[in-house]
């Protein structure tokens, strides 16, 4: 795996003077996988949403590498289609055959979690040479904050209003990464952008596994979140120290936890910074609270016995 000496001599794929919001997790997201794609040329492809609106409005392109915007659904089929052409011409012969291209679809969780799931399952079963990153920030934040199955349990949303009928969310946030480690790919990881060194190492890691690799970053929302711009790592790490985002990573069947939390903190102290989820310590919702973090905490041994079985 590259140093840091190394990595700070590589190119920064993502040029800067986007249009994200300040303290947007999926810019940094981005740079730290791209990172660790290496010297070698890489072709993005990208759902429909944050990452893609804001960094590709006409006449202009913040990214340095070949870049397919396609539907909200469909960035694994796009980039998949484009990894079995260049296969295909290699096969032909119309391509050197040694030639090296990564390939790397980026979603947020709603084109992941949610409507990209069919597109996401058929390109890891059918086994396509790619890369596929979640930056989850856990809602529709390019349309309106509406809520995803990425959200959390109890966080306000537009679509998960907080009133007398419900207090946010009701429902547990699904285990992406979990489904498709599922599929038998080589490689699938969880991933934080607070621990910079994990992220860059899984990434290369990806690039370098033949067949089909899947990344699920945790990438905070500052808009939708309701937090500061300037608390986006710090909430990123909390959700790692309180076990709320388990960070691992399962290589050819075998998990392993890639960042161990010694003293795991109460999951009260990833909430509270959150104006989405303020209502949950008004008074009445403490057996919401406590469900919560009885969720976060089976969740969490769930991964911890997976680890420790292999």
């Amino acid at each position: 795996m590259a140093n840091l000496k190394e990595l700070t001599h590589r190119e920064d794929r993502l040029a800067g003077g986007h249009r994200l919001c300040a303290g947007c997790g999926a810019s940094v997201a981005v740079r730290q996988v791209l990172l660790g794609a290496g010297e070698d040329p890489v072709v993005v492809g990208c759902a429909t949403g944050c990452l893609e609106v804001s960094t590709t409005i006409y006449p202009y392109s913040s990214w340095k590498t070949p870049f397919i915007h396609n539907a909200f659904e469909n960035a694994a089929a796009t980039i998949s289609g484009v990894e079995a052409a260049f296969a295909g011409l290699k096969r032909a012969g119309k391509i050197d055959a040694d030639k090296k291209v990564r390939f790397v679809a980026f979603g947020g969780d709603g084109g992941t979690y949610d409507i990209g799931l069919q597109a996401l399952s058929g390109a890891m079963e059918r086994g396509h040479d790619m890369v596929y990153v979640c930056y989850d920030n856990g809602a529709y934040m390019n349309t309106g904050i509406q809520r995803s199955s990425a959200t959390p349990k109890g966080a306000w949303a537009t679509t998960s209003e907080v009133g007398v009928a419900q207090a946010g969310k009701r429902q547990v946030r699904k285990d992406l990464t979990a489904i498709i480690a599922a599929h038998g790919v080589p490689y699938a990881a969880q991933a934080s952008i607070s621990h910079w060194k994990d992220l860059t190492a899984k990434a290369e890691k990806a690039f370098n596994t033949p067949g089909p690799a899947f990344l699920n970053v945790f990438a905070p929302c500052p808009r939708g979140w309701r937090i500061p711009s300037s608390m986006t790592v710090e909430i990123a790490k909390l959700a790692v120290q309180t076990g709320f985002w388990p960070v691992y990573e399962v290589e050819d069947g075998v998990w392993r936890q890639t960042v161990r939390v010694a003293n795991k903190k109460p999951i009260e102290e990833f909430l509270k910074p959150q104006g989405r989820f303020k209502h949950l310590f008004a008074p009445g919702n403490e057996a919401l609270l406590a469900e919560i973090q009885a969720d976060v905490d089976r969740a969490y041994e769930g991964v911890l016995k997976r680890c420790a079985a292999e």
